[in-house]
């Protein structure tokens, strides 16, 4: 029998969810359904609901909804706990709603994939908000040096960067506190949408240091634009982006799929 799935979003016409997990389906012989699904933004469990009830067996969660999602779980993984937010929705036979959130392993998956290492480097991410929120515990169980969160209200990355001090080396502060070298900078707010860019110093970089922004598109962002300009090497999130879809396809049907063709594939549609 044909398991179904999907992506709740609002909007969610642009998602590229489906095309991965059919392609992940294809490639490891499950059978599954997976479709995308605009969920009304003042009932996100009202459509997770009526998803269940309609045979549906597990969902992705993405933008507004992270946050709904955690709140709707009976059961949440530890890393979930920690970020606040879920993207990975599944269905238990007890008939419990169960969530995790793979953005963050993905992330680093990714790094990996691109030669980035993380043990006893200094690592900046960009940006407090739900996107970061899910990436710094796997970031610190890698064992950085140093990790700094710095966001334009210094604040917010100052409390966000409390929540997980008792992981690392973590510390917070506003933009113009950012001094370098650091070994890996990861670009964790919205600015690339907008084509801005956050107030950062020149000498940012280390030599032979990583840039990586959690955005993607056809062509480069602003950020690594920059970033590449001062020398780093440079990746964008496409690939992020698909090391959490295959999480999610190994939390729902135990296999894990090869991503490398499907994000080779992907990268050729932009």
């Amino acid at each position: 029998m044909t398991d179904r799935y999907c992506v709740f979003g609002h909007p969610v016409g642009h998602s590229k969810s489906p095309g991965i997990h059919v392609a992940f389906a294809t490639q490891t012989g499950q059978d599954i359904d997976y479709t995308a699904i605009e969920a009304p933004l003042d009932d996100f469990p009202g459509a997770w609901r009526a998803f269940t009830a309609a045979g549906g067996c597990g969902a992705n969660v993405t933008v507004p909804f992270k946050e709904d999602a955690f709140r709707l779980c009976d059961v949440l993984s530890p890393r979930a706990q920690r970020a606040g937010a879920v993207n990975t929705l599944v269905l238990g036979k007890d008939g419990q709603t169960w969530g995790d959130t793979t953005d963050g392993v993905g992330l680093v998956r990714d790094l990996k994939h691109h030669g980035v290492a993380l043990a006893g480097s200094r690592v900046l991410v960009l940006g407090a908000g739900g996107a970061v929120r899910g990436i710094l515990e796997p970031l610190l169980v890698e064992g950085p040096e140093q990790l700094m969160v710095a966001n334009r209200t210094p604040a917010k990355a100052e409390a966000l960067a409390a929540d997980f001090a008792d992981l690392g080396a973590i510390h917070g502060g506003g933009f113009e506190a950012v001094a370098g070298p650091f070994d890996v900078v990861i670009n964790g707010t919205s600015a690339s949408l907008a084509g801005d860019l956050p107030p950062l110093p020149d000498d940012l970089f280390a030599e032979g240091a990583s840039a990586y922004d959690m955005m993607y598109g056809a062509e480069p962002t602003v950020f690594l634009r920059w970033a590449s300009a001062r020398g780093a090497r440079c990746t964008d999130g496409l690939g992020m982006l698909v090391e959490q879809a295959a999480e999610s396809f190994f939390l729902w049907r135990n296999r894990r799929p090869d991503t490398a063709p499907v994000l080779e594939a992907l990268r050729k549609s932009l």
